[in-house]
């Protein structure tokens, strides 16, 4: 194993920022809880059959769709104008999988409007690959602020 120490790169501001503080992150936390909820609610539906836990779902869903699309904005944003990101395989691996679960859950959401069926097994099971996805597009996210020093204030 080498001594030798990996130099820190230096911070890069976020470009979408409110007094210095980067949007993006205070952003996310909504489309993930929501459509984990989403998936959780699906869950109580398949166990309980009660049109409430359909109905939740689909709203849950919805609505992470929406904050979603709201974060996927900023991070848009970042990705086009901070250039370290785009050098990087996690910034695509976040880019390219948060795409992949808006799209993912939109059609979640879409198909289920006039079909509460979809659920059972199909919309249970796009909403654990949504979930699944967040996992990994939440680790490379981590990966570029915390390892990668994108967004963070200070130098």
């Amino acid at each position: 194993m080498s001594d030798q120490v990996a130099a820190t790169p230096t911070a890069v501001r976020s470009t979408v920022h409110l007094f210095g503080h980067p949007v993006h992150p205070m952003l996310i936390p909504f489309p993930i809880a929501l459509l984990i909820a989403g998936a959780v609610t699906d869950i109580a539906f398949l166990a309980e059959g009660d049109e409430f836990w359909a109905r939740a779902s689909l709203w849950l869903i919805a609505s992470g769709v929406v904050t979603g699309a709201v974060a996927a904005i900023t991070g848009l944003v970042d990705f086009v104008t901070i250039e370290r990101v785009r050098h990087l395989a996690s910034g695509w691996i976040h880019f390219l999988g948060n795409a992949v679960v808006l799209v993912t859950a939109l059609f979640n959401w879409l198909s289920r409007i006039d079909d509460r069926a979809f659920i059972e097994p199909w919309g249970l099971v796009l909403s654990l690959v949504t979930v699944g996805l967040l996992g990994v597009t939440g680790w490379t996210g981590g990966e570029l602020a915390y390892r990668h020093r994108v967004g963070v204030t200070g130098g």
